[in-house]
């Protein structure tokens, strides 16, 4: 609730909790959906909420189904959990986006002996269906290099084919704050993106709102080609940012 009232667009599940019994799937599309609509109902913008429902194709089924007749408007699934098989009839079913979390990319490609490459890899997923990509972040908390991953954006924004697009959506994500937003314009050339963050929002000393607001002043930097301490000046939520989250 407090996100949505501070005007994020997008939240997304964990990609490890699907359907804990801590957290089970259909009780938290039930309190998800009646916080989202409420939001929506008052304001006329309702929040893009991907909810996890990796598993077997009987249980994704049935879980796509409950998200959408809750008026859920995405999806999301694990790639590696579910394996190409899985994602292939999910996409043929589905009539929500399908958010897809690369999670367990790391066994894949960390060692450069294994020769994974993510251009090559999500080429496989575009074609199975997928909507969103997965394709970590800048200065992440992984092992990735900052290279890699602008490549990896640059491939899901390059069409494969003369006569249809069949482009996804790259998502930032992995330690992503407000210190990263310029660098990660400049470097992708292009605003066709999703940048996640949950401890650069969370993790704002100011709190929730600050925390988003802060990233909506950071991109307003990056789309009108100001640095983030220029912008900074005049916007103390992005200031009070940098400041928790200097790089």
């Amino acid at each position: 609730g407090e996100l949505a009232e501070a005007g994020i667009d997008f939240i997304k599940d964990d990609e490890l909790q699907a359907d804990g019994p801590s957290c089970p799937f259909s009780h938290r599309v039930e309190a998800v959906m009646q916080v989202i609509d409420r939001h929506a109902q008052k304001t006329g913008k309702k929040v893009m909420y991907a909810f996890n429902i990796t598993g077997d194709l009987d249980e994704m089924r049935r879980r796509h189904d409950l998200v959408l007749s809750s008026g859920g408007t995405c999806i999301m699934a694990s790639l590696n959990s579910v394996g190409l098989v899985g994602m292939i009839e999910l996409a043929r079913f589905s009539r929500l986006p399908i958010h897809a979390h690369r999670n367990g990319w790391g066994y894949l490609s960390r060692h450069p002996m294994l020769g994974w490459s993510n251009v090559a890899w999500q080429k496989i997923w575009r074609l199975a269906g997928v909507d969103h990509m997965h394709v970590n972040g800048l200065r992440n908390k992984f092992s990735e290099s900052d290279d890699s991953v602008i490549a990896s954006a640059r491939a899901c924004l390059s069409p494969m084919f003369p006569d249809r697009d069949c482009i996804v959506m790259p998502v930032f994500s992995s330690g992503q704050t407000a210190s990263q937003c310029v660098d990660t314009f400049e470097a992708l050339a292009s605003s066709d993106l999703m940048y996640v963050a949950g401890g650069g929002i969370v993790g704002h000393p100011m709190g929730l709102p600050a925390g988003v607001a802060s990233l909506h002043q950071a991109w307003d930097a990056a789309m009108s080609g100001r640095t983030l301490e220029e912008h900074a000046r005049h916007h103390r939520e992005l200031a009070a940012a940098l400041k928790a989250f200097a790089s």
